[in-house]
């Protein structure tokens, strides 16, 4: 069945995911809401949150669009870039990148994954 998911109009689950293993320093918690998942899972969107820290967010075997609602971070790459988003701000992060976020206080964002073949 083809669908339109208005994410306003979700009754989704928050799930609070176990990122210890991604954190460089601080106690970033990570909220997620999956709101859709395409028939084949291949695609999915919500909406993310952090909470303070340091970590890393691999792109493995996905590419991801964002768009920040909420606060503010600080993504460096690989290749020594430091990107500055802040609510409004749109990015696609490609598959293979290796980024770090950095999050002062808080962000939030909508996401959609795509999940590419390995």
């Amino acid at each position: 069945m083809t669908t339109l998911t208005k994410f306003s109009d979700c009754d989704t689950q928050a799930v609070v995911q176990d990122n210890s293993h991604n954190v460089i320093s601080g106690a970033p918690q990570h909220t997620v809401w999956v709101h859709f998942k395409g028939a084949d899972e291949t695609v999915r969107a919500g909406i993310w949150e952090s909470t303070a820290g340091e970590f890393r967010g691999p792109m493995n075997d996905q590419i991801e669009y964002c768009h920040i609602l909420e606060g503010e971070a600080t993504i460096r790459t690989e290749d020594g870039n430091a990107f500055h988003v802040k609510a409004g701000d749109g990015f696609v992060m490609d598959n293979g990148l290796q980024p770090v976020w950095t999050v002062k206080d808080r962000v939030k964002k909508q996401w959609v994954i795509v999940s590419v073949p390995s």
